[in-house]
């Protein structure tokens, strides 16, 4: 993958040089780690590092300053963006606990940003970027989540995002979280609040977490051919209920 840079100034290219060669080298490391255990073999021809404004304003209109398509994935290298993206999803209010973790998060943690942007592009997941990406989406999402934050961070780094991710569910669901995961999709983005597009990722990533690791073991390859069976046999229930997450 070619590396584009999108900043307004030679300085800015200086600040984060180092950070995004540190990127870059755990990337390749984790792609290996896709080809050979989860079918990786089409990549994006370039990824794209840009602020968290241009990212969001000028190659995207979305709020998250990280995304990909068939062609290239953008992401910012920030780590002071990103904790202020994180604490944004707050809305304001104070949590002691939340907002200590988001404002000690590492490059570890933008890199996990990084590597589920990555993927997405595994030929195991059956929707095309092309596709309009409506069809329980959730499911694609959560695992992008889930493959990348369990394979990088290190097992009490892992437990304490999802307990992190857990109280954001508890302080957002009675506001935004009353929609079913399979309304996941490109509408989901248009929400004029942040917390109201994210609790769909930390739903997502904990009916995900839930399906491989309480329901099968921890056996992701089982759940990819599940998947796959659902898709096969003509989608005739949701995915939710496929699973059994329709009350996550």
């Amino acid at each position: 993958m070619k590396n584009i840079f999108a900043f307004e100034s030679i300085e800015e290219i200086q600040a984060y040089s180092a950070d995004i060669e540190q990127l870059n080298k755990k990337l390749n490391a984790y792609q290996t780690i896709l080809e050979k255990e989860f079918g990786l073999d089409d990549l994006p021809k370039a990824i794209v590092w840009a602020s968290k404004e241009n990212a969001t304003t000028i190659f995207s209109n979305l709020p998250v300053p990280a995304f990909t398509n068939e062609v290239r994935i953008c992401m910012s290298p920030s780590v002071q963006d990103w904790r202020a993206f994180h604490l944004t999803q707050l809305e304001g209010q104070r949590n002691e606990r939340i907002e200590k973790y988001y404002n000690e998060i590492t490059l570890d943690h933008v890199f996990c940003v990084l590597a589920h942007e990555l993927t997405h592009h595994i030929q195991l997941f059956l929707d095309d970027f092309d596709d309009g990406r409506e069809n329980s989406i959730w499911f694609e999402e959560g695992m992008c989540e889930y493959l990348s934050q369990k394979l990088i961070l290190s097992a009490a780094q892992y437990e304490e995002l999802v307990a992190i991710e857990g109280e954001l569910i508890e302080l957002f669901t009675e506001k935004y979280g009353q929609h079913s995961l399979d309304e996941f999709g490109k509408g989901s983005y248009e929400a004029e609040s942040l917390a109201a597009v994210m609790i769909y990722y930390w739903r997502s990533s904990k009916a995900i977490k839930h399906i491989v690791e309480d329901c099968h073991g921890g056996d992701v390859h089982k759940v990819f051919a599940l998947y796959h069976e659902w898709d096969k046999a003509g989608r005739k229930v949701p995915l939710t209920e496929y699973f059994g997450v329709t009350k996550l």
